[in-house]
């Protein structure tokens, strides 16, 4: 059996070692377009950076070790210009010359590239990057040493643009970061996103959100905003999103579907016999909810090599989907999500509930203790887990990844405080992150606390809600007063439960959420009807800075 896998790295490379370990006999040709098959794409923004400083650590195999170990004819600067489903050929471009290359079976695994939206003035540009393969990382670490630029602008801020906005300030230059979305990291929701937002502008990065860059001037030295605004730039990065390379399947006659992504049915079998496709190029199905979606993540795409090779080599596989997990730093803060967002889940049509809790990566009495805000989204009756999200400085990939694997077990938020975790001191608490969030859910499942998100506070003030601050009084002096509160300590609150009106409805509120629930509960037990405002102080405020006063002497006093 011959193989033939268009496309290293990631998918093809698991693709191709994997059918190897099954099969000893057969004829395995990689062709890769470029000079590198196998190399770490993800850490090319932290040699822009510094932190990797050999560039030699990017090349995870090269061609002859992998001939060497796994007997793999690799091919490097050879490109497959066409395929011919029926003669089982395709046509190869080598620095030899054009030839035809035989297959019984063919896996293509082409990857993405980034999307560079058409520009005026763009093509005329020559400080202009986008960031996909070593050839461009190369140019970009050339062209800074070269030119010593002091201005940049990374065009796009999705996870690639900030670790790029983050490498590239390593570097010393002054980083503008422009994004057409509302917020930052549109993969995550509005208020997690604001702590992201908060540490790029502590660090001293620029941000312009909800704008577009519409021109480039002065063969790129210029970036022209939707806004009108101008911005001198030196070096600029495009990072708006990828784009599956489909071109040489769509010529042949293969099926695509959404965004051009490569059709497959479970079993990675395009429309064309015997000719199979994965990683950042096809559609998947977005586990939770059954769609298609395009997921382009190296995990998933180096799993899809493996399940590919099992399936050729006659060991059945199925492709069950994926979810999405994720994770980026930004300076001192991680962000990491899995699942679906709650604009994911508005437009499946899902209904939903969310919960935000605050607590500490480890022990808070052991020293160096992190604060970790976890968001967890679910069914409001089942307790089914659609997604989650974490921003904190330590201890965010552990929780992540424990609320992922709980989602692909087919667990609820049931059974997140049944999971036991390690804990000593150093490493975690005896009720975790993940087990608190499980706690916090399933008292809204199962009725025992009433929430209301940050965005809705507004709307319950002008609806009569009136909102209850139960901290002390100088620590809202110390950290701020919400907007038309008024203030009753929770120890205070049993005692003074007969100031309070019980015709009136209240949203209450503390720091985190915490000892507001514990001020619902009392309050519901006699008589009141009551709210709590999920995330609390510290999550509105986070979202809201504008709303917060610091004035002590107009602290209301019911």
């Amino acid at each position: 059996m011959k193989v033939v896998i268009v496309g290293g790295v990631a998918g093809g490379m698991s693709a191709a070692t994997r059918l190897r370990r099954l099969d000893e006999s057969a004829e395995i040709v990689i062709l890769e377009k470029g000079p590198y098959v196998s190399f770490a794409n993800c850490g090319l923004p932290y040699y822009v950076g510094g932190e990797i400083t050999d560039r030699s650590k990017l090349m995870v195999q090269t061609p002859e070790a992998l001939n060497a170990r796994f007997n793999l004819d690799v091919r490097v600067n050879s490109e497959a210009l066409s395929i011919d489903p029926e003669a089982k050929t395709v046509t190869v471009k080598s620095e030899d010359g054009t030839y035809p290359l035989e297959y019984d079976k063919l896996i293509l695994s082409p990857g993405a590239k980034p999307f560079v939206p058409p520009t005026e003035g763009l093509e005329e540009a020559t400080n202009v990057f986008t960031l996909r393969n070593v050839p461009d990382v190369d140019a970009i670490t050339e062209y800074i040493e070269q030119n010593r630029p002091e201005k940049a602008t990374v065009i796009g801020a999705g996870f690639i643009g900030l670790e790029m906005a983050e490498n590239l300030h390593h570097r010393g230059l002054d980083v503008t970061v422009v994004e057409m979305a509302p917020h930052v990291l549109p993969p995550f929701d509005e208020e997690m996103a604001a702590y992201i937002t908060k540490e790029l502008e502590e660090k001293g990065v620029k941000l312009y959100t909800g704008v577009a860059a519409e021109s480039f001037e002065e063969e790129g030295h210029v970036v022209v905003l939707q806004n009108g605004e101008r911005l001198e730039s030196d070096l600029t990065l495009m990072s708006v999103g990828v784009r599956p390379e489909s071109k040489l399947a769509e010529t042949a006659g293969i099926e695509t579907g959404m965004r051009g992504g490569i059709l497959v049915d479970e079993y990675y079998e395009t429309s064309e016999s015997d000719i199979y496709a994965i990683g950042d190029a096809i559609i998947v199905k977005q586990q939770l909810t059954g769609e298609d979606t395009m997921i382009a993540l190296a995990s998933p795409a180096n799993r899809q090599g493996r399940q590919v090779a099992d399936v050729i080599a006659g060991h059945e596989r199925k492709n069950k989907g994926s979810i999405g997990t994720a994770i980026v730093r930004v300076f001192d803060l991680v962000g990491a999500s899995t699942g679906l967002n709650e604009r994911q889940l508005q437009q499946a049509g899902k209904e939903y509930k969310a919960v935000h809790i605050q607590s500490k990566h480890h022990a808070g009495y052991y020293p160096g203790a992190e604060t970790i805000v976890l968001k967890l989204l679910f069914h409001p009756e089942t307790g089914d887990i659609y997604g989650a999200q974490a921003v904190g400085k330590e201890g965010v990939d552990k929780r992540i990844d424990v609320i992922a694997t709980a989602i692909k077990g087919g667990l609820a938020v049931h059974d997140l405080p049944e999971l036991e975790l390690t804990y000593a001191p150093p490493f975690g608490s005896a009720k975790d992150p993940v087990n608190m969030a499980g706690y916090a859910a399933i008292n809204i499942v199962e009725g025992f606390s009433d929430t209301a998100q940050w965005y809705e506070v507004e709307e319950l003030q002008e609806n009569g809600w009136t909102l209850l601050d139960v901290r002390g009084e100088e620590e809202i002096a110390n950290n701020g007063e919400m907007p038309d509160a008024v203030n009753i300590p929770l120890n205070d609150l049993r005692g003074r439960l007969d100031e309070l009106d019980k015709h009136q409805s209240y949203l209450v509120s503390c720091h985190s959420g915490q000892r507001s629930y514990i001020a619902e509960r009392i309050m519901k037990q006699n008589g009141f009807t009551v709210k709590n405002l999920d995330g609390a102080f510290a999550l509105y405020s986070t979202v809201k800075p504008e709303n917060i006063h610091k004035k002590k002497d107009e602290i209301k006093n019911v």
